[in-house]
């Protein structure tokens, strides 16, 4: 008999937080799962935020150099015409779209998360420029 209490009592809780949560807003989900604070590593420098978009130079030997300087994972390398022609057959927006959405061992967008979708098709026209 105290556990069919017991039971009926967590049930009752349960439904009451239920129907709470489904009378919060989008924005009021979105406060209460904020992060609530910042990392910061001693002597690490701050980035400061970009004062417009990069180029694809600039995307290119920060962030894509690691894998498509020598080809990990199958990356095609730096305007090397063999490894790039192939993909390039697909055409330039599928190709565009793989860097965004990441492709075989390529996570989306690479190792470049805040970049910009245009700042990746200046990265790709960077790597495939002169083949």
């Amino acid at each position: 008999m105290k556990f069919n209490a017991f039971l009926y009592l967590c049930l009752g809780i349960l439904c009451a937080f239920s129907a709470s949560a489904q009378d919060m807003t989008d924005d009021e989900i979105k406060a209460r799962i904020q992060p609530v604070g910042q990392v910061h590593v001693a002597g690490a420098k701050a980035e400061s935020a970009s004062s417009g978009p990069r180029s694809g130079a600039d995307i290119y030997n920060k962030t894509c150099v690691a894998c498509h300087s020598i080809g990990v994972l199958n990356a095609p390398k730096f305007q090397n015409a063999g490894d790039w022609s192939p993909r390039l057959e697909k055409g330039f927006d599928t190709v565009w779209q793989n860097a965004i959405n990441g492709i075989g061992g390529m996570p989306p967008k690479g190792t470049c998360g805040d970049c910009s979708d245009d700042e990746l098709k200046a990265a790709i026209e960077h790597m495939i420029e002169g083949i």
